[in-house]
């Protein structure tokens, strides 16, 4: 393809950053975004689990259904009418399920759309190959479980990008990293070439930015206050150039706001070293990328830099891992949290000795949690007087029938210790399979990839890579540490012969962030609200203030990077989700709510600045 003008602008459509988004983002883009392409990023790896339990059950399930029933069943006529090419991975488990379900919608509707598969990202038959190979989980060092409900790539843009070329109108993809819907099409129309690195990890950002929907239009942004018409938010939309520069904007008269600010928020989120962010097809380096408010509603972003990817592949996996049960009750009254965690371990005494009495094994984990008395804030707590709480309590056990126990026990609680235990209904618990996500590496020349397109498969050609990453990993998962880049300057107050009288201030006064999960890890990415006061929030922040503030939910180590760029810096906070997504027994089980509680740490600094900080 040749390469086209400079001038000419792709615009992209983000309708979707996980499946259960709003119903409303697919019209809404579709009628006012005047679009090239619209995306659709369904694939969490919590999904990934549900999804492998739905096809366990049903074999023709395991795709996002939403992507059928709703969001194309919306907008299908108008998309063809309009010419709007769509890209969406919400092939799942069973990409060519959701292709046949897409099908015989367009069918019925009289419309006759090229559907495009992206199949290869199902490694399941080379399981026993990699368990002979002594392949461990990445975040445990576990040899992988005998059995493995589903075992997926993360496939990269290559083979979306053929479909295109093929002449696809919809293409659906199984699993893929999240940017690769948005970097497919970039090289389609960009005619860029796989040895593009710096072009790819411009694509791949401006996929990062839009997959999780709003949270790059104000949703979720620290200053949330600023944020007007939530109920019509708008939903993100990409200008791209041929050079990799692209302005991130939103549909006219839509609400929410796009922001420098909350631009930066999206670029670290769930992101690890900012310097060696992996992906199948290049490997980026954000750390000198160029955020800068253009006008309202109008954000450009240029500047990501790419080396060659690795020569593997990682996937994710789900296990079966016995079962469990969470249930709830509401205490009112004075000393209500006290009440409540009496109560919830007065449940998991009873129904232990009920199990001991039967010959059943006792449970396998359990967790007690009271939402309305800041459980997750541990010893920052500040509400120990609470006269409202609602009891979690977690269990997890190997028989399903020790759970149904287990959820018989809960609701007696409501007639035999505290008073004002109520509940707002809802009837017993049931338990439910525990499904464990894994990761691991698999060779990319092991991973046969193909597009299939109107019956006829057609192969793509993944080429030659970079190194291997090595078994024993640094705790980010870099095959290598990029080029280092100088630390902000030292902050010397602390070292004057007279130093300044400090004064302490949240640190939401002086910087933003967002949090987020990649199984067991999470990262926190914190932004100066102003570029010179970086300085002394490297100095304050540092690896071991942070862990010391989070110590009661984090196990592993504290990393943390720089991003002189954006005056930002990322940290990684390994061990840190109770097993993360469907494995973790937290209210927070995706690490939420991670940045709020650093948002609350006081910082010290000089009393000079008044009422500048904030």
């Amino acid at each position: 393809m040749d390469h086209p003008p400079q001038d000419r602008i792709i615009r992209i459509g983000g309708a979707s950053g996980f499946w259960g988004d709003s119903m409303v983002a697919a019209p809404q883009l579709v009628a006012k975004g005047a679009l090239d392409y619209l995306v659709f990023d369904y694939l969490a790896e919590t999904t990934m689990a549900v999804l492998a339990g739905a096809r366990a059950k049903r074999p023709e399930l395991g795709y996002a259904t939403d992507f059928v029933d709703i969001a194309m069943k919306a907008v299908l006529p108008e998309v063809m009418r309009q010419g709007i090419k769509v890209v969406a991975n919400a092939g799942g488990i069973h990409p060519q399920g959701c292709a046949d379900a897409l099908r015989a919608l367009a069918d019925s509707l009289g419309l006759k759309p090229r559907i495009a598969v992206v199949l290869g990202d199902d490694v399941s038959p080379l399981l026993p190959t990699l368990r002979a190979a002594g392949t461990r989980d990445l975040a445990t060092g576990q040899p992988l479980p005998e059995r493995v409900l589903s075992a997926n790539a993360y496939l990269g843009a290559l083979p979306v990008a053929r479909a295109l070329a093929e002449g696809a109108d919809i293409v659906i993809t199984g699993r893929c990293v999240d940017s690769a819907v948005t970097l497919g099409p970039l090289m389609h129309e960009f005619g860029w070439t796989a040895q593009d690195h710096d072009l790819l990890a411009a694509g791949s950002l401006a996929g990062h930015l839009i997959e999780c929907g709003c949270q790059a239009t104000g949703g979720l942004h620290t200053d949330w206050q600023d944020i007007p018409d939530w109920p019509d938010i708008g939903y993100p939309v990409l200008e791209c150039h041929a050079d990799g520069r692209f302005v991130l904007t939103k549909p006219e008269g839509t609400g929410g706001r796009v922001l420098r600010a909350a631009v930066a928020e999206q670029l670290l989120y769930e992101i690890g070293d900012p310097g060696a962010y992996q992906l199948p097809d290049v490997c980026c380096d954000f750390r000198q990328v160029r955020i800068e408010q253009q006008g309202l509603d109008r954000v450009e972003v240029s500047g990501a830099r790419g080396t060659p990817p690795t020569a593997q592949y990682k996937v994710s996996a789900t296990a079966l891992d016995g079962y469990r049960c969470a249930g709830t009750l509401v205490i009112v009254g004075m000393d209500a949290a006290a009440k409540a965690r009496r109560t919830g371990e007065a449940i998991l005494q009873r129904v232990r000795r009920i199990l001991l009495a039967q010959g059943l094994p006792d449970f396998k984990a359990t967790a007690v949690e009271l939402l309305g008395a800041e459980t997750l804030y541990g010893p920052h707590a500040r509400t120990g007087a609470a006269r409202e709480v609602m009891l979690r309590v977690v269990a997890d056990h190997a028989m399903k029938p020790a759970l149904e126990i287990f959820a018989r026990e809960i609701a007696p609680a409501g007639t035999s210790w505290s008073p004002g235990t109520t509940s707002p209904g809802g009837g017993r618990p049931s338990p439910s399979p525990l499904i464990k996500p894994l990761a691991f590496f698999v060779d990319k020349a092991a991973v046969p990839v193909q597009v299939v397109l109107d019956g006829q498969a057609l192969a793509v050609e993944v080429p030659p890579a970079g190194p291997v990453l090595p078994v024993d990993l640094p705790p980010a998962g870099r095959a290598a540490p990029p080029q280092s880049l100088p630390e902000p300057a030292p902050w010397g107050d602390d070292t004057a012969e007279e130093p300044e009288a400090q004064i302490e201030v949240p640190l939401v006064r002086l910087a933003w962030a967002r949090s987020g999960d990649k199984g067991n890890t999470a990262n926190i990415g914190v932004i100066a609200r102003r570029p010179e006061w970086l300085p002394l929030l490297w100095a304050r922040l540092t690896p071991q203030a942070v862990h010391a503030h989070l110590a009661h939910l984090v196990r592993g180590p504290v990393e943390r990077f720089h991003l002189p760029g954006i005056s930002a810096m990322n940290f990684l906070l390994h061990e840190a989700l109770d097993g993360g997504g469907p494995a973790s027994r937290r209210m927070d089980p995706l690490g939420k709510g991670l940045a709020q509680i650093l948002l609350d740490m006081p910082v010290r600094v000089p009393a000079s600045w008044g009422g500048e900080a904030g």
